[in-house]
């Protein structure tokens, strides 16, 4: 399928993404929760509803500005976070910022430390990850066009390299890489599973990294996530089991730091070229 505005080419002839004509200007999407699409957080806020070919975005999404940049926000379990990982519509919501003109996402996640270093209330700036999902469509091609979206390097360095200078300025404690594994959940893992990753070198564990940030990368989208550490999942036997009350505290204090990231980076972005945006141009056949 082809990101058209307002429209989809016919179906018996799919087309290159890069094809398809949307704005240029630099337009920021914001996904997560935790109070990240509070309609205080930017200028002009208003709310929007978008449809798409693969059904409804998670919410209604949020447009405004911040500093002169454009925002588009969007809950990614919706407002009342009541849309499973495996149940969210990540189709939908990428499709949706594309329609908009959104040409950065910048992702906040909730993630399980599996590494003692980083510790509850940490930022992890992920730049790998593992998938162990297995009922998710991930990707928008389909039919007579087959798509191979490179992924070596699956996260746009450029965000994280400001993400990593405005944790400092700020006092932030951080992480600067980490490797990602995605599971299906709505469960936690199990600890044998959680020893398992460990051995992996994954460093910290969601549900939701994948398939966004590969959705994200067919639309032609730099995409970087900002991992929120909120507990130390089940391996680390002398600390408390992970539980929701317990993520929900640490989500809390974690979205202070996130939106202090977004308010210091926001400003200084531009559009720029890189990888994240080309790597759909080679990729179907």
């Amino acid at each position: 399928m082809l990101f058209q505005r307002g429209f989809l080419r016919s179906p018996g002839k799919i087309n290159n993404i890069n094809e398809a004509s949307f704005p240029v200007t630099m337009k920021i999407g914001i996904i997560g929760g935790s109070g990240l699409g509070d309609p205080n957080l930017w200028d002009n806020a208003k709310k929007t509803k978008v449809f798409t070919p693969f059904g409804a975005p998670s919410d209604l999404l949020s447009l405004g500005t911040f500093q002169g940049v454009d925002i588009v926000a969007l809950p990614r379990h919706g407002s009342s976070h009541t849309i499973r990982p495996t149940e969210v519509n990540y189709r939908a919501n990428i499709w949706a910022m594309k329609e908009l003109g959104v040409t950065h996402i910048i992702a906040a996640t909730a993630c399980g430390s599996l590494r003692e270093q980083i510790k509850p209330g940490d930022l992890v700036f992920i730049d790998q990850f593992i998938d162990r999902t297995t009922k998710r469509e991930q990707s928008f091609y389909s039919g007579h066009t087959i798509c191979h979206i490179p992924m070596a390097d699956p996260f746009c360095e450029k965000l994280r390299t400001l993400f990593a200078a405005a944790a400092i300025e700020k006092s932030i404690a951080y992480h600067p890489k980490g490797t990602m594994v995605t599971i299906e959940g709505p469960r936690f893992s199990t600890r044998a599973e959680s020893e398992l990753f460990r051995s992996w070198h994954c460093d910290v564990i969601n549900m939701t990294t994948v398939p966004e940030v590969v959705l994200a990368r067919e639309a032609g989208i730099c995409y970087a996530a900002i991992a929120m550490s909120t507990d130390y999942d089940c391996w680390k036997t002398d600390e408390a089991h992970v539980t929701l009350d317990m993520i929900l505290k640490t989500m809390h204090d974690n979205a202070e730091k996130v939106k202090t990231i977004l308010k210091t980076v926001i400003p200084q972005l531009r559009a720029w070229d890189c990888g994240c945006k080309e790597a759909i141009k080679s990729a179907t056949f």
